[in-house]
């Protein structure tokens, strides 16, 4: 008997490794490889719905198995690297085309593409000291958006006349919760909480800047006249908390200027959404997480060139 429990324990092992992997990966989408971040924002995603849950697990799944069989660097894959494109890509397929195994399928196969595409991403972005991010997924997504039909484009949402958008409080504080929900395309507000409280387990510092983030979005958004609707619904805001925590609490060493420097970014983050969403309306599109690579691959190469702290290589890696 001790034998046979002997014999047993590596597969447990393994099953316990994989399963640390597949929630890194969820993790990573807000730049952690925390496995508990992970498993919080697992949590969030099935409180929003199963079928949601369910296809970020699928697809940060096949993104990962996908790149083990293709030789991925095996320090990427226990991080949760190649995982994270294929997670929000299920989502967006799931999001836009619905449940079914039609969908199931290609919610596998657009994990294993972004697995190739990150790999093509990392090795060019890598010569000029640069993070992939969620490039992977934007392009995998953009071109599922285009080529498959979807619902007639919706009218853009008027902007108030005063120049000033005002909102309650209760529209004040869904649009903090769901800034962190769309990351996620999550509607719930107490989803976005709980991926907040995902963040703080794994970093204090990210939490916060992720929490500052949001706050300077909704100002920022409510500053320029942006939409209401939007606003509290979390489209405007949740680039600019993937930008706050990239550069004020990962990439960038934190210093009050890093902090001023972020804020500006994700400052920046707002307009570039909204621009981005008019973009793709014609077509029922969106920007998917575009402004916060863009943005963020802005400031950072930027960074050096300004005489002040610079990007962490050692982070970025």
């Amino acid at each position: 008997m001790p034998a046979a429990m002997g014999a047993a324990q590596p597969g447990h092992r393994a099953a316990a490794d994989a399963g640390r992997i597949q929630l890194r990966g969820i993790a990573q989408v807000a730049l952690s490889a925390s496995p508990w971040t992970g498993l919080l924002f697992t949590a969030a995603l099935f409180t929003n719905g199963w079928r949601i849950g369910l296809y970020g697990l699928l697809g940060a799944a096949a993104s990962t198995v996908a790149a083990s069989l293709l030789g991925a660097d095996r320090e990427g894959l226990v991080r949760g690297l190649e995982g994270y494109c294929g997670c929000l890509t299920a989502i967006s397929v799931v999001v836009r085309l619905g449940a079914s195994w039609r969908t199931a399928l290609l919610a596998v196969l657009a994990g294993a593409v972004c697995a190739v595409l990150g790999a093509a991403a990392g090795r060019l972005l890598g010569r000029v000291g640069l993070p992939v991010l969620t490039a992977p997924f934007c392009l995998v997504a953009g071109v599922l958006q285009i080529a498959l039909p979807t619902a007639p484009a919706a009218a853009a949402p008027a902007i108030d006349g005063d120049g000033i958008t005002h909102l309650s409080a209760l529209e004040l504080g869904r649009a903090f919760c769901d800034n962190f929900g769309q990351i996620f395309f999550l509607d719930k507000w107490y989803a976005g909480l709980i991926l907040l409280a995902g963040l703080l387990v794994a970093s204090r510092a990210a939490a916060v800047a992720a929490a500052c983030g949001s706050v300077v979005a909704i100002v920022t958004a409510c500053a320029t006249g942006l939409p209401a609707d939007p606003i509290s619904a979390g489209l405007y805001g949740y680039n600019a908390v993937l930008v706050a925590i990239a550069l004020a609490a990962t990439f960038l060493t934190v210093t009050p200027w890093t902090a001023g420097y972020a804020a500006l970014a994700v400052i920046s983050s707002v307009p570039f959404t909204a621009a981005w969403q008019a973009f793709a309306r014609p077509s029922g599109g969106s920007p998917f997480t575009w402004p916060f690579v863009v943005t963020t691959w802005l400031f950072l190469a930027a960074a050096p060139a300004l005489d002040r702290p610079g990007i962490s290589l050692e982070k970025a890696k």
